[in-house]
């Protein structure tokens, strides 16, 4: 076991934790548990909206992936960054005068509360679920690969840490172990950058053609088409990240915790700009790796997931050196925060889907007071992470995490997008329209996933469903039957008249929640 490795671990837990006992003693009620009391400034949102999507998915992913594939990993990495423009544009301002604690209570405004809610919940649960999955494999292999423990106990161990976080300390906990995540993200990318700028005398198009020259496929690595010889392919990728990324719901969530909808535009552009800072390091990092680790290191990244702390490891002085030894750990630790947080993140939008959607407001048919919601949001918490914990072990490391990342944001822009738009954008739009196109959305994805390339058993070549996404007919097929079921549905005044409402609310905030 690599103690230096397992020291800046040990120290990464200890001050998150430090942080979630801060929180509890701040943490009461319902309010102060899901939404942080609202009392999170724009600034302080955008970090903490940046370390939600800076996941290890993102920085161990990205990275490992324009270490293998060049230009295609970057139009990946682009992608999430205009999912943010998406939800500027679309959903941030609205949902924060529409809603208070879940996508469904945007949804639910202006339809009958419980189909609407049902849906979206069962569709919210399948999305955290298996990125939730995703991000424990991801933990167990990171932990088992970098310090030697096994994947079982490294899988408990950031579970355990998860639900102190969430039980403990809800959001604001969530709040700050993010924002502490994507500031030491950002100076060990720094760092990490500069170490390779350095190696090219800073300049980028000498690391370019060095990246290049040390590629099986040369000048062709800079150019589209390194991940998959279907441009379809690539498109479809580029387009889930972008949509799916937009309506996921731990991301979403994040604009219940500020004042007003003005700091919720403010939190955006604050995201925008720590994000397409975090994309250019990890592009410098993945382009760095490629021209600075051997020739043929493809197979001890594992797959491109190490990519990152192999390179700090090589830019440290190299293995078994002290240098070498304390940046990769320290690397490996940061990329650990970045799993912590995001679960947490994770843990509590399937919170608010169970407790504040299902249980209240569909089975029990009434609202929660602030300290019973707060209670129950605890309880259905910790009933998710254990469920979670127990599918990661019962799964294994085998398990393919991009299969599991790939179900969750197709899921996620084929059922949740279509219906949110419509919801904040057709005045004609209604209960059956929602309810058909999230079922529609989630089925379809989920079908065209098993039939694709990935999960077929036959293979690529036999599989029925040419791409690894399926974005580009799930998508149309949930806005397609959001349409069809508006038709078949009966025209509802009310639903009309609360459209209006919804409009003024969402655009100017009179009515909205305060705090």
């Amino acid at each position: 076991m690599n103690l230096t490795r397992l020291f800046f671990f040990a120290a990464v837990l200890a001050i998150t934790i430090v942080v979630t006992f801060w929180a509890a003693r701040r943490t009461s009620t319902q309010s102060d548990f899901y939404a942080a009391g609202r009392s999170v400034t724009g600034a302080q949102n955008g970090f903490a909206i940046s370390g939600d999507l800076m996941s290890a998915a993102t920085f161990l992913g990205f990275t490992g992936l324009i270490f293998l594939t060049g230009f295609d990993g970057w139009v990946l990495a682009t992608a999430a960054i205009f999912a943010f423009l998406l939800i500027l544009l679309l959903f941030a301002e609205k949902m924060r005068n529409a809603g208070q604690y879940t996508i469904a209570d945007v949804l639910s405004f202006r339809f009958s509360k419980r189909p609407v809610r049902a849906a979206t919940s069962v569709a919210t649960l399948v999305v955290v679920v298996f990125y939730l999955i995703a991000q424990l494999v991801g933990a167990g292999v990171l932990i088992r690969a970098l310090t030697g423990m096994s994947f079982t106990p490294a899988v408990i161990i950031t579970g355990v840490a998860m639900l102190i976080y969430v039980v403990f300390g809800g959001m604001l906990a969530t709040t700050w172990v993010q924002i502490i995540k994507a500031v030491l993200l950002l100076i060990v990318g720094g760092a990490m950058c500069v170490g390779v700028l350095w190696k090219f005398d800073f300049n980028p198009l000498s690391l370019f053609q060095a990246a290049a020259d040390n590629h099986p496929k040369g000048d062709a690595y800079l150019a589209p088409g390194g991940a998959s010889a279907n441009p379809l392919n690539t498109l479809s990728s580029a387009v889930a990240y972008a949509i799916g990324t937009a309506a996921l719901p731990h991301i979403l969530i994040r604009f219940f915790t500020v004042p007003d909808a003005r700091a919720a535009r403010k939190s955006v552009g604050w995201a925008v700009g720590i994000i397409g800072i975090f994309f250019i390091m990890t592009s410098i990092i993945g382009y760095g790796a490629r021209a600075l680790l051997p020739v043929g290191s493809e197979k001890a990244t594992a797959g491109g997931n190490l990519t990152a702390p192999l390179l700090a490891q090589h830019l440290g002085g190299g293995e078994g050196t002290f240098g070498g030894d304390v940046f990769i750990a320290l690397v490996s630790a940061v990329a650990f925060a970045t799993i912590l947080a995001v679960v947490a993140g994770l843990v509590l939008s399937a919170s608010g889907a169970l407790s504040h959607d299902l249980w209240f407001n569909v089975v029990k048919k009434r609202a929660a007071t602030e300290r019973e919601g707060a209670v129950v949001a605890r309880m259905a918490a910790g009933g998710v992470g254990v469920v979670a914990i127990v599918l990661t072990l019962m799964l294994g490391p085998g398990i393919n995490v991009a299969i599991l990342v790939g179900l969750a944001l197709s899921i996620a822009a084929s059922a949740n997008f279509p219906a949110l738009a419509l919801s904040l954008s057709w005045k004609r739009f209604n209960t059956t329209g929602a309810v058909i196109g999230i079922g529609v959305g989630l089925v379809t994805s989920v079908v065209l996933i098993v039939l694709g390339p990935q999960v077929w058993p036959g293979g690529a070549g036999a599989a029925p469903f040419p791409l690894t996404f399926p974005v580009l007919v799930s998508i149309p097929a949930g806005f397609l039957a959001c349409w069809l079921g508006t038709m078949i549905g009966k025209p509802d005044r009310r639903q009309a008249e609360a459209f209006t409402e919804l409009r003024v609310r969402s655009q100017v905030g009179l009515g909205a929640e305060t705090s």
